[in-house]
């Protein structure tokens, strides 16, 4: 860990708690920096809060209170989850305060170079499967970001021998100054998150930050087949390697004739790779680019796309018996992400789906329903879910109260082949506090369906 002075005696309001918050704020405190931490959760029963009092470093919980503006703070460090709309952020920008996320924090103090993969879908299988490769290559790789790992927690042990491998989100790439990640990632663009940015202009911008900073002597690994991509990435700095499902691509990684090439070098067959969906070869595409950018081996790349199914709750590969093969993908909490999973899929399949209820209908998914068979609802969405499977002409529509009672429900409905998946297409709000939760409650129940048959 570089050890930077720009924050002795400086006096700093860490906004918000939770991992990225308690990290920031014990770092802040080791770098000399005067630390005021505001979380909303009342101080009793705030855990965090608490482990920091004894730290000695100030607390204020309860409330967001805007009068902290009046302490003359320099710098804030934001929970990524906080919108702008905050009044603190708010009055903050109006004072011409720096406002930034953690992952600032982690550039700065980082000794290693640092891999940073964003975009809309895929993000967790990209940074995933570049990890796992660098791994197999003995490249000394450190996962972290909205992964798992606070980047400034793993920042902090990272030596000039590892490579950071992080996923970052367009909430947290709005709040960089200096972040420059040596290869940068963007897999894909969609409509998303509008609730927080306001519009697609603010959450494109905000997901091409992770280039902005980038030089001639850095990366940009783009998605091709998505033309406000390529005019994005136009802006950038760094050298620009594009990926592509749609068409061959002499410098840079493509499909061809069944083969994944990169710049005219055939790597692996297609039907080798182990990952499952149409959605996942740009995943793999653009792990791949990120792999030979660091001087891995083929045999290594191959060595890895052949074995790996998948991160767990992103059409994870969960059991097989009785010629029935269940997936998790509870990560599906969109339209956009339960299509992806449905199109991985050309056997019979069997859907479990529902959710929070965030007002929209759900016609979109019915041109990814063609194959499948049955439908087991449950959640706030399931009459709405319902009414787009009649519309697809799905004549088996079953509800239940929940995932666990889901399961043996769909195995009943199932025959040999089939697919039976948990794609949701919803938040897990309503029922469950995380889409982890209830993928592991999913798992959970296969297992014990398996045990029984």
């Amino acid at each position: 860990m570089k050890n930077i002075k720009q924050y002795h005696y400086k006096k700093v309001l860490v906004l918000g708690l939770a991992k990225s918050g308690v990290v920031a704020a014990s770092l802040l405190h080791h770098l000399g920096a005067f630390v005021t931490v505001n979380d909303f959760k009342p101080f009793e029963e705030n855990p965090d809060a608490q482990g920091l009092l004894e730290q000695g470093i100030k607390v204020i919980c309860g409330s967001h209170p805007v009068e902290l503006l009046d302490e003359g703070f320099e710098l804030i460090v934001k929970n990524p989850g906080i919108p702008y709309s905050n009044p603190i952020i708010q009055g903050a920008v109006e004072m011409g305060l720096p406002i930034i996320t953690e992952v600032e924090l982690a550039y700065q103090i980082a000794e290693a170079d640092i891999i940073g993969i964003t975009g809309t879908n895929g993000k967790t299988t990209t940074t995933t499967l570049i990890y796992e490769i660098l791994r197999a290559a003995n490249k000394q790789p450190l996962i972290a970001g909205n992964i798992g790992t606070v980047a400034s927690e793993v920042a902090q042990i990272a030596t000039s021998a590892n490579t950071m491998v992080v996923e970052l989100s367009s909430f947290q790439l709005m709040g960089i100054n200096s972040f420059r990640p040596h290869i940068a990632v963007l897999t894909n663009l969609y409509e998303a998150h509008l609730d927080y940015h306001g519009s697609w202009d603010e959450y494109a911008q905000a997901k091409i930050n992770i280039t902005k900073n980038q030089t001639a002597d850095d990366y940009l690994i783009v998605n091709a087949d998505q033309e406000v991509l390529l005019n994005l990435a136009k802006t950038s700095q760094a050298q620009i390697i594009p990926f592509s499902t749609t068409r061959y691509l002499e410098n840079g990684a493509s499909i061809k004739d069944g083969k994944l090439w990169f710049s005219q070098e055939e790597i692996i067959d297609v039907s080798e790779i182990a990952l499952p969906g149409e959605h996942n070869l740009e995943n793999i595409l653009a792990a791949t680019v990120a792999a030979k950018l660091k001087g891995v081996e083929n045999s290594e790349i191959v060595s890895i796309l052949s074995t790996f199914t998948g991160v767990r709750h992103r059409t994870q590969f969960v059991a097989e018996f009785n010629d029935r093969r269940f997936y998790n993908d509870s990560k599906a909490t969109n339209i956009l992400a339960a299509s992806s999973a449905l199109k991985a899929f050309k056997e019979p399949t069997i859907l479990l789906a529902g959710g929070l209820d965030r007002g929209n209908e759900f016609d979109d998914l019915i041109p990814s329903l063609s194959n499948v068979k049955a439908l087991v609802l449950f959640g706030q969405t399931a009459e709405k879910l319902e009414k787009i499977g009649k519309k697809a002409g799905i004549q088996t529509i079953i509800h239940v109260d929940n995932v666990e009672e889901a399961v043996p429900t769909a195995y009943e409905l199932s025959t040999r082949g089939d697919v039976i998946l948990l794609s949701p297409a919803c938040a897990s709000w309503d029922q469950y506090k995380t889409f982890e939760v209830r993928g592991d409650i999913f798992i959970e129940a296969v297992h014990k369906l398996e045990e029984s048959k």
